[in-house]
């Protein structure tokens, strides 16, 4: 299968302002691109990337006074084949987890544990560890959200959207997130692009998405507490702690976002 994907991202800045930027398809789907990709900045500024602690692409860029657009189109090929289910992935008692999955079982700025953990052993401290265990949250912060573009907060945790209950993607994630971390399952924030392609396509434009992944069985494995539903076509862009550690640009400075456009298709060849 091959997607093409791009977007257009629009900044109006009245001073010459830094500017990092998490757009570049994470570095383990670079082998599956089948055309270049690249950051395009209109006016021309200087830019590069370096990788952040947690493998990811960071690109940073000085917006210019009046304002830049970044932009990227490129067609990458996906297996076409949903998210894998592992029924029966166990959950690791924490004193057996690699090292380097700890840090995903701390709390995080968007992702409280220690507000939602008598919650988290309430609901869940009696369904069995595992696979079942993980679905069973991913229900509940799929029931407990109202998805709406409208309900959009940079500020909400995991939290406000408990209590709230209402959200975007990034806060479901957050909720799933927490719950799993709660219930010593490692859980890690994910982004990237996630089209309409084998599901009904909603009356919306097109955006970014945020999922997650829990370690079960010794590997990672993808949830989606938004759509709760094994999708087809995800690509990462990045992985972290939670949005903090994803977040598509962030400015050191007054950088104010004027335009703001997503592409992602399947098409039948390169140069659809």
């Amino acid at each position: 299968m091959l997607i093409r994907c791009g977007y257009a991202i629009a900044f109006t800045a009245s001073a010459p302002t830094p500017l990092m930027a998490m757009l570049s398809v994470h570095p383990s789907r670079n082998r599956d691109l089948k055309t270049p990709h690249r950051l395009v900045t209109t006016p021309e500024v200087p830019i590069y990337d370096y990788p952040d602690a947690f493998g990811n692409t960071c690109t940073r860029l000085v917006v210019p006074t009046g304002g830049i657009t970044l932009s990227c189109d490129f067609v990458v090929e996906d297996s076409g084949i949903p998210d894998r289910q592992s029924p029966h992935a166990v959950q690791h008692p924490v004193e057996d987890l690699p090292d380097d999955v700890l840090v995903y079982l701390l709390g995080s700025r968007y992702c409280e544990t220690d507000r939602l953990s008598d919650t988290a052993w309430r609901l869940f401290g009696d369904v069995a560890p595992g696979w079942g265990r993980v679905q069973a949250i991913v229900d509940y912060a799929h029931a407990r959200i109202a998805f709406g573009y409208a309900h959009a907060r940079a500020t909400r945790t995991a939290w406000d959207a408990h209590e709230e209950r209402i959200g975007v993607c990034r806060d479901f994630a957050h909720l799933a997130v927490t719950l799993c971390r709660c219930m010593n399952i490692p859980a890690r924030y994910c982004t990237g692009y996630l089209g309409d392609i084998g599901v009904e396509p909603i009356d919306a434009a097109m955006d970014f998405s945020a999922w997650f992944d829990v370690y079960l069985g010794a590997r990672w494995h993808t949830f989606d507490a938004r759509h709760n539903r094994p999708r087809t076509g995800r690509i990462l862009m990045a992985r972290g702690r939670d949005a903090t550690d994803t977040a598509l640009t962030t400015a050191f400075g007054s950088a104010v976002l004027s335009g703001f456009e997503v592409v992602t298709d399947e098409v039948t060849a390169v140069g659809d």
